[in-house]
C-alpha cells in the first residue's frame, strides 16, 4: 500500500510546476510565454526617461521600472528575463499599453480619473503642477497676460486640456499650438513662435535649464492645477500583475534607496551635460513615498 502511495506522489509532483504556470493570467502569462517584459520609455523627458551620451535610456522613472523588472523576474523565477524597451510619446503611450505592445510605461504620465477608465497606475512616484514658462523680458506674470497670444503645449497631455479649458472659460483668445513633445514646445518659445509653453512645472524647469540661456526664462507662479501625481502605467483589470508592481514600488518608496535615486536625478549634476535641475523633494512627495498609493485625486496629497 505504501509503495502505491509513493508511486502516486511521484506521478503528481511533476505536474505541479506546469499547473502553476497555467494559473498565470494577463500580463504575467504574456511575459512568461515570451520571456520578455517591455518598458515604454521616452527619449526626451529628462530626468525621468531620456537618452544619455552613451545612447542608453536612463532616468528616474527608468530606475524605478528596473526595480519592478527585478520583482517580476523573482515572481516568475526567470532571472534571465529579457527587459526590452519601446519608445512612446504622449499620444501613443495609452494605445501601446492597451494593445499589449508595452507592459509598463516609464515616464511622466499623470494619473487621473479619466485615464483610469483605460489603464491602471502603480504607486505615485512624483507630484507636479501645471504652469507655464516664458521669456523674462516679456514680463508675462499671469495667464491673463497671455490674452490674444500664441501658447504651446504637448499633444495628448493633460496640460493642453487644462490650457484649452482655461482659455475657453476665461475667454482669453489664446491660440493653442500642439507640439509633439517638450523640446519642440519649448523651442517655439525660444524662437518666438509662442509667448509661453504650458506643461508640468518640473519639465518646464528642466527645459529651461537645458536651454542656451537658462537665466532668460521664468516659470510662472500661477498654476493651472493642483499638484498632480505621476504614476507608472500598466494595463487595466490585471490584478495579479498590478499586485507584483505595487509591492515592488511600495517596498522601494518606503526604503532609503528611493531618496538616493531621487537625489541622483534631481539634486546632482546629471548626464550628458552635467546639469543640476535642483528640484528638492517636496513634503507632499515625501509623504506619498512613506504612504504608497495610486490615488489620482490631487487633494489626496495635500499634506
Amino acid at each position: 500500500m505504501r509503495l502505491l502511495t509513493l508511486l502516486a506522489a511521484l506521478v503528481v509532483l511533476p505536474l505541479a510546476a506546469p499547473a502553476q504556470a497555467d494559473a498565470l493570467t494577463g500580463t504575467l502569462r504574456k511575459i512568461q510565454d515570451s520571456n520578455r517584459l517591455v518598458l515604454g520609455v521616452r527619449d526626451t523627458a529628462p530626468p525621468f526617461s531620456y537618452i544619455d551620451q552613451d545612447q542608453k535610456v536612463v532616468g528616474f522613472a527608468i530606475d524605478i521600472c528596473m526595480r519592478i523588472a527585478d520583482a517580476v523576474k523573482r515572481e516568475l523565477n526567470r532571472p534571465d528575463l529579457d527587459v526590452g524597451m519601446e519608445f512612446v510619446n504622449s499620444s501613443s503611450r495609452i494605445p501601446l499599453i492597451t494593445n499589449g505592445t508595452v507592459d509598463l510605461e516609464c515616464g511622466t504620465t499623470t494619473n487621473n480619473a479619466e485615464r483610469k477608465k483605460q489603464v491602471a497606475f502603480t504607486n505615485t512616484h512624483f507630484l507636479t503642477a501645471t504652469r507655464f514658462v516664458s521669456k523674462k523680458d516679456q514680463h508675462i506674470a499671469s495667464l491673463d497676460d497671455l490674452r490674444g497670444k500664441t501658447v504651446s503645449s504637448v499633444a495628448g497631455s493633460t496640460n493642453i486640456l487644462m490650457l484649452i479649458k482655461a482659455n475657453n472659460e476665461r475667454k482669453l483668445g489664446i491660440t493653442v499650438i500642439a507640439a509633439k513633445d517638450v523640446p519642440e514646445a519649448f523651442l517655439m518659445v525660444e524662437t518666438g513662435r509662442a509667448a509661453a509653453f504650458v506643461m508640468d512645472d518640473v519639465q518646464l524647469s528642466v527645459a529651461a535649464a537645458q536651454s542656451k540661456a537658462p537665466a532668460a526664462y521664468v516659470v510662472s507662479d500661477e498654476t493651472l492645477s493642483n499638484p498632480e501625481p505621476y504614476g507608472i502605467m500598466l494595463r487595466k483589470d490585471d490584478p495579479a500583475f498590478k499586485a507584483v508592481v505595487d509591492r515592488a514600488t511600495a517596498a522601494l518608496y518606503r526604503s532609503p534607496e528611493i531618496l538616493t535615486i531621487y537625489e541622483r536625478w534631481f539634486l546632482k549634476p546629471v548626464p550628458p551635460r552635467g546639469l543640476d535641475y535642483n528640484v528638492p523633494l517636496s513634503p507632499a512627495l515625501r509623504w506619498a513615498f512613506e504612504h504608497p498609493t495610486d490615488a489620482s485625486d490631487p487633494a489626496f496629497y495635500a499634506h
